[in-house]
């Protein structure tokens, strides 16, 4: 997911940002007034919000996103511990509560929760010939051999499971990792489809990722054959 933290103590920002960043996309931000605009410039799949905040404070950037019409979870996190102060916070239209101080494991596990929740869980596991991708433990086996991937190798080859037999183009890619509509990403792309092409399909029959030249990318156990679709016929 794409996290934004807003916390204007530099040393637990710091440490949500690094101890999220393996699963997560993760922006930073130190006052409500940085997260306002850094949210005019695109949305975030989850926010994570300190109450106590310089300027506006956390319940009062909760209420802006949902003026904003933002749906996505947010979590605050405070030290004002008391009944009145949570049920302001969730009036001020947060999901979820933490009280600090709090232990990491448990934001990563609110996160966890709000990802099942927006994505719908148990997801089905996802097949192609031999390739069988999980989205609930995101672990990814070819036959018998698992095959370890980064957070965005699994992300791309998710995205490209549940086009399978499909063409995907690398705006489409573009958009749905990175989050951008631009071309910036296209060697990146590129980049990223010869890792898993490296990693899944390797000296493994059948191939399974498929270059259309010109067009973007196939996950399908045979080469596209459909007319003006010419396959690449090399492996890199």
């Amino acid at each position: 997911m794409k996290v934004l933290i807003v916390e204007d103590e530099g040393g637990i920002r710091d440490l949500l940002v690094q101890g999220l960043v393996d699963e997560h996309d993760v922006d930073g931000a130190a006052t409500a007034e940085e997260a306002m605009l850094m949210v005019n410039r695109g949305r975030y799949e989850a926010y994570i919000l300190d109450v106590l905040l310089p300027g506006l404070s956390g319940n009062d950037l909760g209420r802006w996103l949902r003026d904003q019409g933002v749906k996505e979870p947010i979590l605050m996190l405070t030290a004002l511990s008391g009944v009145t102060d949570k049920v302001e916070g969730l009036d001020a239209g947060a999901d979820d509560y933490l009280t600090k101080p709090f232990e990491l494991a448990e934001v990563r596990a609110r996160l966890r929760a709000f990802q099942r929740k927006a994505l719908g869980y148990p997801r089905a596991e996802l097949v192609v010939a031999d390739l069988v991708v999980n989205p609930n433990s995101r672990t990814v086996r070819r036959g018998a051999e698992f095959i370890d991937l980064s957070r965005k190798e699994f992300a791309l080859l998710e995205y490209l499971a549940r086009h399978q037999g499909r063409l995907v183009t690398r705006a489409m890619i573009a958009q749905a990792i990175w989050d951008s509509e631009t071309n910036l990403y296209t060697n990146v792309i590129d980049v990223f489809v010869a890792y898993l092409r490296k990693k899944i399909d390797g000296d493994r029959v059948p191939r399974l990722i498929h270059t259309v030249r010109g067009k973007g990318f196939v996950l399908s156990e045979t080469a596209p054959t459909r007319p003006g679709d010419s396959p690449d016929p090399t492996p890199s």
